[in-house]
């Protein structure tokens, strides 16, 4: 049995297809397929408000290659979501209306509380001591998510419009920072020891320049010092001396700022970065639906 998950972020596009285990009464998956296709809706709908016509068909164009490999696949059941750029965008209705027509894919725009829940249902924190406390945190091309856990229960969560093309694109502001602050500060204060979960493209970069061993935390202290060690290269150096892709070279510096804000504010000295990312919490939130009902 196969599941897919699509996500349309902000930068990117995906589709995860994983192969569904069921062992004495246990189910879990293993990824087959992960596709990304780096589309960057969020420089339309943040400076625009509006998804372009090229930029649309290309969406289109990606969710009927996506439709054709699932059909190879033979999946069996699948969840598409959009995030920050579609929700942002006045358009994004209309865009979504052309891929369930013209590509088959029913897509649902969803909300930041929506996108929260399901990045945490990725069970991000399978491989650590549930009786701690974490602040997940999630950053994409638009917005980020924040979740508090304490003693394995859910305390708080929030999604904010402060995301790496908002950054690149003039389009956060103070007041939005200023939220987050305020919010990671209120439900922090009360914690010590908080570590961090850190998921999203970006930080499973900078993770693996880190080389860190054993899927041990990385610390602030590393985060900086990387982020300082990109930040003195030029983005064509970036792409051409040390290798990253042409759409990570320049999002993964806005990435490292916003998580070491939010470990600065949160006083959090050590993330975890387990790998996984929304499409895992797409395929967990089918499981779910499917096993549990």
């Amino acid at each position: 049995m196969r599941y897919a998950a699509i996500d349309i972020g902000s930068n990117a596009v995906r589709l995860l297809i994983a192969e569904i285990i069921e062992n004495n009464g246990s189910v879990s998956f293993k990824k087959n397929t992960l596709i990304r296709v780096p589309l960057r809706l969020g420089d339309d709908a943040f400076l625009h408000q509006h998804i372009s016509d090229k930029k649309a068909t290309d969406l289109v164009k990606t969710m009927q290659a996506f439709r054709n490999l699932m059909d190879v696949y033979r999946v069996t059941d699948y969840l598409a979501y959009a995030t920050s750029a579609m929700r942002e965008a006045k358009n994004g209705k209309y865009v979504v209306e052309q891929i369930v027509k013209d590509a088959g894919v029913n897509l649902e725009i969803i909300h930041g509380q929506k996108e929260a829940k399901i990045i945490y249902a990725s069970h991000a924190d399978q491989a650590i001591d549930k009786a701690k406390t974490y602040l997940y945190i999630d950053v994409g091309g638009g917005s980020t998510e924040l979740s508090l856990f304490s003693a394995g229960e859910l305390l708080a969560s929030k999604s904010f419009n402060i995301g790496t093309i908002r950054i690149l694109d003039n389009q956060d502001t103070e007041e939005t920072w200023t939220e987050m602050h305020d919010f990671i500060r209120e439900h922090t204060r009360q914690f010590k020891n908080i570590s961090g979960i850190g998921t999203g493209g970006n930080i499973n970069k900078l993770y693996k320049l880190a080389e860190e061993k054993d899927k041990a935390p990385i610390s602030f202290a590393k985060l900086k010092s990387i982020y300082t060690y990109l930040n003195s290269f030029s983005l064509k150096d970036r792409i051409n001396v040390l290798g990253l892709n042409q759409d990570r070279a320049d999002v993964i510096i806005p990435a490292a700022e916003i998580y070491m804000a939010v470990m600065k504010w949160g006083g959090i000295k050590q993330m975890y970065v387990p790998s996984v990312g929304m499409v895992d919490g797409i395929i967990q939130t089918l499981i779910e639906k499917n096993f549990n009902k």
